[in-house]
């Protein structure tokens, strides 16, 4: 009974390892997307305070007008250009939560299966239709866990497509 205690004790070790990463992860991305929107900031800043001291030297409307709107384009090309990096970010983060997750759940229902059947061998009058059905039941729950993969993993991929065809940067 004790080997059985550890064996849970080590899944839920790892389960805990793995949240952790997850965790992480998580807080790398957002320190990555806030210092990308800190740049942008300070970069639109600088633009904007250079842009107000170009248009209050200059003496021609026409002048006024075609550097109102350089500066306009110039502003929404960087604003683009960081949506499209915190999407990657998002893109990458996405794949290796997902790499993660299988990895952890592949992982987990081995070490699961064996803690159950320790577990089972242990009690007394043991009955093989259990290890079967329990067996199975892991079976069905991978194969469950697989297509649900599979559909995130299309799902993610048309909203990463949607997003790029919509930023008019389709690969």
């Amino acid at each position: 009974m004790a080997n059985n205690t550890e064996q849970f004790s080590e899944i839920h070790r790892k389960n805990m390892e793995a949240a952790m990463r997850l965790a992480q992860m998580s807080i790398d991305n957002s320190q990555k997307i806030m210092a990308l929107q800190t740049e942008l900031a300070k970069k639109l800043f600088e633009d904007s305070v250079s842009s107000a001291r170009v248009l209050a030297e200059s003496k021609d409307p026409q002048d006024v007008l075609t550097k109102r709107t350089a500066y306009a384009q110039d502003t929404a090309q960087k604003m683009m250009e960081a949506a499209q990096q915190m999407a990657q970010i998002g893109n990458d983060s996405r794949a290796e939560f997902s790499r993660l997750l299988t990895e952890q759940l592949a992982s987990g229902s081995r070490e699961m299966m064996d803690a159950f059947q320790g577990f089972l061998k242990n009690l007394p009058g043991q009955n093989s239709n259990v290890m079967e059905t329990m067996q199975q039941a892991m079976a069905n729950a991978n194969s469950a866990f697989e297509q649900i993969t599979r559909a995130s993993s299309t799902a993610f991929s048309n909203m990463t497509d949607a997003a790029q065809k919509a930023s008019g940067r389709k690969k």
